[in-house]
C-alpha cells in the first residue's frame, strides 16, 4: 500500500472536479478501505475542492497511500495561493463562513479525519492536511521515536516520479535515504526504485559504505544522485553522506546548517575517497532533504509557527513556494522525538 510519491490533482477548473473525485474514490476503494471509510473520504475530497474554488480560485490536491508506522492510511493535502485565514482554528467551528454558506465544511473534514490540520497565512494561502487510517489506530498509540514525512511529486505531465526515498526505524537507529534518478520519467523512476530496493535489502554500516554498495547495485540503471543519513540513538549523532545534488539541511529553530554532497553519479562514477559528516543531535532539530526540483534558496523562517504542525505541512509549504515544476520535486523531513 505504501508509495513514496503523491499523485497531484490540479483543482483549478470546476469542470475537472468530478474526474478528480472519481479518481481519488477509485484509489481509496482499491486500497481496501471499507465502504464507510470510502464514503467519508469522498466527503473530505468534496469539501476540499469546494473550499479551493470558493476561497482561493483553485489549487491542487496531493494524494498518497502510505504506511504510518504499522498503520495503513491515505493522506490528502490541499494547497492554494488564496487570501489565507486570520484564525484557522476558529474557522473549523460549525456555522462560521466567509462565503454565505452553512459553514460546516472544515468542521466536517476534521470530524471525518484521524489527523487534520490547517496551516494558513494571510496573503500567502492555505494548506489543509487530512490523514485517514484504513483501521483507526488506538487512542493510546505510542508515538514513534522518530518521525519522517515527505512530499514527492512527479514533473507535471509524467505518470511516475524519478525521486523517491525510504527509511527504516529500529531500536538502534534511523536510516534515511533520498534519491533522484537522472532526468525524469520511467527510466529515472527505475533507477531510484532499484536504489530503494538495494537500500532496504542492505542498510547496515555507515552511510559511506552503504553508498559504495549502492553504486554497485545500480550500475545497470541510468544512475542517480542520493544522500543517506543515519541517526544513532546510542551516541545521539547523525552521520550523513551524499553524492550529487540532494540538498541537506539541519535546522533547529533559527539555527540552520547546510551539508555538502560529493560530486558524482551513483551507478556511474563516485569519488574514491569519501567520509561521513557527523552532526550532534539537538532537541527539536529537523533534517530536511530536497531534490533539485526544489529551488535551493528556500527559507522556512517565513512560515510563522509552522514547526508546531505535522512535518507534512512544512514539506508541503516548501513544495508550494519553491517547487520548480520543471522536474520531479521532493521534500523529505525527519525529526527525532526522544
Amino acid at each position: 500500500m505504501d508509495r513514496q510519491d503523491h499523485i497531484c490533482f490540479n483543482a483549478q477548473d470546476r469542470s475537472y472536479f468530478s474526474i478528480l473525485k472519481k479518481e481519488i474514490h477509485k484509489i481509496v476503494a482499491e486500497a481496501g478501505f471499507s465502504a464507510t471509510k470510502v464514503g467519508e473520504i469522498d466527503i473530505i475530497v468534496a469539501e476540499m475542492t469546494s473550499n479551493l474554488v470558493k476561497h482561493a480560485e483553485g489549487g491542487e490536491i496531493l494524494v498518497r497511500l502510505m504506511m504510518d508506522g504499522d498503520a495503513e492510511a491515505i493522506e490528502l493535502i490541499s494547497i492554494d495561493n488564496g487570501p489565507g485565514m486570520t484564525d484557522p482554528q476558529k474557522m473549523m467551528e460549525d456555522g462560521l463562513s466567509t462565503s454565505s454558506t452553512l459553514g460546516h465544511g472544515l468542521g466536517s473534514m476534521k470530524r471525518l479525519s484521524d489527523v487534520f490540520q490547517i496551516y494558513s497565512l494571510k496573503e500567502w494561502g492555505t494548506i489543509i492536511l487530512s490523514r485517514v487510517y484504513r483501521k483507526t489506530p488506538p487512542a493510546n498509540r505510542v508515538p514513534p521515536r522518530a518521525e519522517v514525512r515527505s512530499v514527492i511529486v512527479a514533473k507535471p505531465g509524467e505518470s511516475v516520479s524519478g525521486d523517491s526515498y525510504c527509511y527504516e526505524l529500529t531500536t538502534e537507529k534511523l536510516t534515511l535515504f533520498v534519491g533522484d534518478g537522472l532526468g525524469h520519467g520511467p527510466d529515472a523512476n527505475d533507477a531510484v526504485t532499484q536504489a530503494v530496493k538495494a537500500i532496504r535489502k542492505e542498510n547496515t554500516g555507515e552511510p559511506v559504505d552503504m553508498l559504495r554498495s549502492l553504486h554497485t547495485s545500480v550500475r545497470k540503471t541510468r544512475g542517480l544522485v542520493g544522500t543517506i543519513a543515519v541517526f544513532n540513538f546510542k551516541d545521539k549523532k547523525w552521520r550523513i553522506c551524499g553524492i550529487g545534488n540532494i540538498a541537506t539541511r539541519m535546522q533547529n529553530g533559527l539555527l540552520v546548517r547546510n551539508y555538502m554532497s560529493y560530486n558524482g553519479i551513483i551507478g556511474m562514477n563516485i569519488p574514491n575517497t569519501m567520509k561521513d559528516q557527523i552532526v550532534d543531535h539537538v532537541k527539536g532539530q529537523l533534517i530536511i532533504m530536497c531534490s533539485d526540483g526544489i529551488k535551493t534558496r528556500w527559507d522556512t523562517q517565513r512560515y510563522t509557527a509552522i514547526f508546531r504542525y505535522d512535518l507534512a505541512i512544512l514539506a508541503a509549504a516548501i513544495y508550494k513556494d519553491y517547487g520548480r515544476r520543471t522536474d520531479d520535486m521532493s521534500v523529505v523531513i525527519a525529526r527525532i522525538n526522544n
